[in-house]
């Protein structure tokens, strides 16, 4: 059975290696930088509003590699609460598979791979099992957002000219940030341009949009809908 769902996985990336991924065209530096004070309270306050926002759904394209190997494809990350529900897919080929799980543990699930679907006890370990692909499910959580992972050593963290965070270095990856988008309203602005490296692992994500829209608490049962 693993063996059917790792070969399941392979053929996906092999698929998604003819989707093309698209690059961000990086934001022109600032004429004038923001005190490191500015930029941490900056900081603060987007952690603090994401604290009371929670639900959130983030889409855009996605590139994975390990040891010179991968492709890329699109990505839908619906969040509710701890729950989430992640599904990458090949829009060429349709193949696609979807991760569901939560954040603080607790069974969860992955569809779309050979073999049929499968469960286990927390998502990170059930995704590593069925694919071989090693992801910090919770910390990544946070990262997207653009803030550290609670709960975990923060080994490095910096910021650009323009008071946004610009590497972080955390759980013994190494996560860039080359764009953002603005903020809208009350909403701080958000990562547009993500980039993770550990090892011979890198995960490259390019957002198209985020959405802080009430969800509902099960994502899993909506994410593939369009909002």
């Amino acid at each position: 059975m693993r063996r059917a769902l790792r070969c399941g996985a392979c053929a996906l990336l092999l698929a998604l290696a003819g989707c093309a991924t698209h690059g961000a065209r990086e934001a022109p530096p600032s004429s004038t930088a923001i005190a490191p004070a500015a930029a941490e309270r900056t900081q603060d306050a987007r952690r603090q509003w994401l604290a009371t926002h929670r639900d959130w759904r983030v889409s855009g394209r996605v590139a994975i590699s390990r040891d010179g190997k991968g492709g890329s494809g699109r990505l839908d990350w619906a969040q509710a609460g701890d729950a989430f529900t992640v599904s990458l897919s090949a829009p060429i080929t349709k193949q696609s598979w979807r991760l569901t799980g939560d954040l603080g543990g607790g069974d969860a699930r992955i569809e779309g791979l050979d073999g049929g679907p499968r469960e286990g006890a927390d998502a990170q370990t059930l995704l590593r099992e069925a694919t071989g692909w090693d992801v910090p499910m919770k910390e990544l959580a946070s990262w997207m957002t653009g803030i550290a992972a609670p709960g975990a050593t923060v080994d490095e963290q910096r910021y650009g000219d323009d008071g946004l965070l610009a590497h972080l270095r955390q759980a013994g990856w190494a996560i860039d940030y080359a764009r953002w988008t603005p903020p809208q309203g009350e909403r701080p602005a958000l990562p547009a341009r993500i980039e993770a490296v550990r090892d011979d692992a890198k995960v490259r994500l390019i957002v198209d949009a985020w959405d802080f829209a009430a969800m509902s608490a099960t994502p899993a049962a909506d994410a593939g809908k369009p909002r």
